[in-house]
């Protein structure tokens, strides 16, 4: 692990952002964690003064699926790089009328439907069960909301994104069950990268960019040449937010106390940590 801190922020790129050419004095490094490699490389820069670090979640080429995405090797590798707080951008469906496509949408919760991902760092003879009501750092996000209603980009701030397995999208049912619940998104990723950071001790909020209507509305169903316009679209706005509030993310206060939950979770004894786990955990417990 880096002993210095090498960027206190970081940004986690989704379908769209594979870059943040806004950084100044790029650098790239490769990261090898006890969880395997991240994504990719992570590009490390400066914006506004502030260092920050980059990490496209499919990696540049987008040759990984949502499943296959390896969440714990990019928490672990952000963590040793000094970073405290990420944000999360992502592409997603619309599951209610009001959230149309190009807009953005901080969600306050989260419903986890996707099935065998690795989504905690504890096991193999460490046992851990951290607190996640509130799940995301809503003081981050709610800044967030605020710089992006000042740009002109059309932003909802709170609502629920359901996680769903994918690669393929909804059938219209499932679109149709979902709207019922209530929920206000569906995606692909933030779950189980939430669990993660919530476990990592960061402050972590995402922004959902809708790109579709999902599969429920008659005569708008999910077309890819329609979304890759809009999701074009939806990057170029949210390279101008993240030049203007990742500056402010550092100094955001957080509610939660997002870094202080994992130190009271732990039940297994310090005495009884195998040697192996504990090291891959050191950074965090």
């Amino acid at each position: 692990m880096t002993k210095k801190p090498v960027a206190g922020t970081a940004v986690i790129g989704g379908s769209g952002l594979y870059a943040m050419k806004e950084l100044k004095g790029v650098r790239e490094i490769g990261i090898k964690t006890p969880f395997g490699r991240p994504s990719d490389s992570i590009i490390l820069g400066s914006l506004a003064g502030t260092p920050v670090a980059f990490l496209p979640r499919h990696g540049r080429k987008h040759a990984i699926l949502p499943g296959e995405i390896n969440h714990r090797a990019n928490m672990w590798a952000l963590k040793s790089l000094g970073v405290k707080t990420i944000i999360s951008a992502s592409a997603v469906g619309s599951l209610k009328a009001e959230l149309a496509p190009a807009h953005f949408v901080f969600p306050d919760q989260f419903v986890d439907e996707t099935k065998g991902r690795v989504s905690t760092f504890f096991g193999a003879g460490i046992v851990g069960h951290v607190p996640f009501a509130e799940p995301f750092c809503m003081a981050l996000s709610s800044i967030m909301h605020k710089e992006a209603v000042k740009l002109g980009i059309k932003s909802h701030l709170g609502g629920v994104y359901v996680c769903m397995e994918g690669p393929g999208f909804s059938t219209r049912a499932e679109s149709l069950y979902h709207r019922k619940l209530g929920y206000s998104i569906i995606g692909m990723t933030v779950a189980t990268e939430a669990k993660l950071a919530r476990e990592a001790g960061f402050h972590y909020a995402p922004v959902s960019l809708v790109t579709d209507y999902d599969c429920w509305k008659e005569g708008e169903e999910v077309d890819q040449e329609q979304v890759t316009a809009t999701l074009k679209k939806n990057v170029e706005n949210i390279r101008r937010l993240l030049v203007k509030v990742i500056p402010m993310a550092a100094g955001a206060p957080c509610a939660n106390s997002c870094p202080e939950f994992v130190k009271t979770s732990i039940l297994t004894l310090r005495e009884n940590f195998p040697p192996k786990t504990y090291r891959a955990l050191k950074f965090m417990i």
